[in-house]
């Protein structure tokens, strides 16, 4: 009995919330026991995943997979599971993780829980908890399958680096050209800054600021505080900011130490995507937003009087504790 963990590797690095999963995996091996087995591919730092709780890490070196091809993947990470005897499997809440999850679940004949938020309870059986109705309350999902595939809400743990070796073994996937679907044409990286599911202080704008010029209220606040930006859907579906900035339940989750909104109303779609955020800052002329209900802190008045004045704050309050 083991448990198997998905470490995403991107252009040869791991993020953050890799190395979250493999924690979380590790914490479930310690309730059900067995070793963790981490599935990879690619090169990278693979002996860092050790660090985390990995046991065993399976480096896939196809070069095939470079490609995300869902279907593919999800065939080698069941041959994995497969092969290392797992009966949990875990993947990251994100973009990938959410597509591969379901996949590798059908594939396993696995019960899934997608969006876990802390560590399953095996008391009494195995019941994993999740937010659910967009983050307004917790659920409680009572696996009965024999086999488990859970996908972790990023944010949700810190790392902690449990000084571990894995043994870095390869891994062969068995997968033929005909298991391969998925053919790209061109690939667009966003550039600079921290990714936001890896933010921990988030500034975002909406509809409020009027239009794409006057995005540098925003930015520069952000600049000052080593922020990075986000928008509303509004504001991504109008071009004012790329798409990969739209944080909201159509679009990215995060879940920073800090989340300033500044000209947002607070529709219940945006909450669902930044609700699980420790401190919500909102600044809005309008008194009846919604998302002052939500905020820990918020401010009635004008964004182009109110977060200019802010940012000198800002940039006084650091020049003195420098």
């Amino acid at each position: 009995m083991s448990v198997l963990v998905f470490a995403e590797n991107i252009d040869g690095q791991y993020k953050k919330a890799t190395y979250e999963v493999v924690n979380y995996g590790k914490k479930i091996a310690g309730k059900i026991g067995g070793e963790v087995v981490v599935y990879t591919t690619g090169e990278a730092d693979h002996a860092a995943l050790g660090q985390y709780g990995a046991d065993k890490i399976l480096v896939d070196g196809d070069s095939r997979l470079s490609v995300l091809d869902g279907g593919a993947y999800a065939k080698a990470i069941a041959k994995a599971a497969e092969q290392s005897g797992a009966t949990v499997v875990v993947f990251s809440h994100s973009s990938t993780g959410k597509s591969l999850a379901s996949r590798v679940a059908a594939r396993m004949e696995a019960g899934l829980v997608p969006g876990a938020v802390d560590v399953p309870n095996t008391d009494n059986g195995f019941t994993v908890k999740k937010s659910v109705f967009s983050g307004k309350a917790f659920a409680h999902y009572a696996v009965q399958s024999d086999k488990k595939v859970i996908s972790l809400t990023p944010n949700t743990f810190a790392p902690q680096d449990m000084s571990g070796a894995g043994a870095v073994e390869s891994f062969d996937n068995g997968l033929s050209d005909a298991d391969f679907k998925v053919k790209v044409r061109e690939r667009k990286k966003p550039e600079g800054g921290v990714p936001l599911e890896e933010a921990e202080l988030v500034v975002s704008g909406g509809r409020g600021l009027k239009g794409p010029e006057n995005w540098s209220v925003v930015e520069n606040l952000a600049e000052v505080m080593g922020a990075s930006t986000a928008c509303s859907r509004p504001v991504a579906d109008s071009n004012w900011r790329p798409h990969h900035e739209h944080v909201g339940q159509t679009g990215g989750t995060i879940r920073p130490n800090l989340y300033i909104a500044i000209g947002i109303s607070g529709a219940i779609q945006h909450l669902a995507g930044v609700n699980q955020s420790k401190t919500i800052v909102v600044i809005n002329k309008d008194p009846e937003a919604p998302f002052f209900k939500a905020a820990d802190y918020g401010i009635v008045g004008d964004a182009f009087e109110v977060v200019p004045k802010l940012t000198e704050a800002m940039k006084a309050f650091k020049a003195a504790n420098n």
